[in-house]
């Protein structure tokens, strides 16, 4: 089935089951040999209509610094940043050792594979040693703008849960997004760029250096459950892209009952996924005005082949 239009879109358990991983797969819902999954949905329509969210003109970074988290997580290392002069009258810099994939970012959908089935649309091509064509460079090529809706769990959680911590392993459940999004008075549109508050920057950026150098070796934190439930939901919510302010979108630990978010929705939905996007400032707008909607920008790097890229996001109020 090849979609036209949001309004097509078959929903989650109308989708076929990939193999015997009981995961369903929306592969060819986008026409075959798509490269960009639900990033589909971002038409130029989408983005006109989008630009109705604009109220003050106000213009909010969504990026950490680029040094952060430091030390950095998962196995990653600190990049080297290096000014120098290139005569008397210019300066240069250049920076060596960059993870695209270190802080604020984007997965691409070639990040993530689906088993033995493949990546998106069941590319079986190993990017390390052929590309795949699934490159973030698809991504920047067309940018990722639309209407942003912020959903701030971390907010219902306080209101609802006062031992909430982002810094925490806690599953936020498919009914726990319904919930918080009910009590905003929030509804999601075809198309939208659903972000997701649980805190963490907030309370990562309260930690001392001693404290960010032990939370480093064993990083845990509260994100979106693994569970098809949570596939589920975001799926039929016809979303464009799911932004956290998370290192992950998921709870890490993983629960080995539910299994890996990662892989039921970028390999198998085409879903695409922000990481650590800075959403403290943003959600404090949002609250004093009780609008929850923005014009959603973001330019990811055009690096050919590129498992990720830095967010490069900004919200317009």
């Amino acid at each position: 089935m090849i979609v036209s239009s949001s309004r097509e879109l078959p929903e989650y358990d109308a989708l076929p089951e990939m193999g015997s991983t009981g995961m369903r797969h929306a592969w060819g819902v986008f026409g075959e040999g798509d490269r960009v999954g639900t990033l589909n949905l971002l038409t130029p329509q989408m983005v006109l209509d989008a630009a109705q969210s604009v109220r003050t003109g106000e213009v909010l970074s969504l990026d950490l610094p680029l040094n952060l988290p430091d030390p950095p997580f998962f196995g990653r290392k600190a990049y080297e940043h290096h000014v120098f002069a290139l005569n008397r009258h210019e300066m240069d810099d250049r920076v060596d050792n960059f993870h695209l994939q270190g802080s604020t970012q984007w997965d691409a959908l070639g990040h993530v594979r689906c088993r033995e089935f493949g990546y998106w649309g069941g590319r079986t091509q190993d990017p390390t040693s052929e590309a795949n064509d699934l490159g973030i460079e698809q991504w920047a090529e067309r940018g990722i703008v639309g209407r942003g809706v912020l959903v701030d769990v971390a907010g219902w959680a306080a209101a609802t849960d006062n031992r909430f911590s982002a810094l925490a392993p806690r599953a936020i459940t498919a009914d726990d997004l319904a919930a918080t999004m009910a009590m905003q008075g929030v509804v999601t549109r075809p198309g939208d760029i659903l972000c997701v508050r649980t805190g963490w920057v907030g309370e990562y950026l309260q930690l001392d250096e001693r404290a960010r150098q032990e939370y480093a070796s064993l990083p845990v934190f509260a994100g979106l459950a693994g569970s098809e439930s949570t596939a589920r939901f975001l799926w039929n919510q016809h979303v464009a892209a799911i932004v956290c302010d998370n290192p992950a979108v998921e709870v890490v630990p993983i629960n080995p009952a539910d299994g890996s978010l990662h892989r039921r929705l970028i390999p198998l939905l085409g879903l695409a996924l922000g990481e650590m996007f800075n959403l403290e400032v943003l959600s404090s707008r949002c609250r004093a005005s009780n609008q929850w909607t923005f014009l959603f920008s973001a330019a990811p790097l055009k690096v050919p082949g590129g498992l990720g890229s830095p967010g490069n996001a900004v919200a317009i109020l």
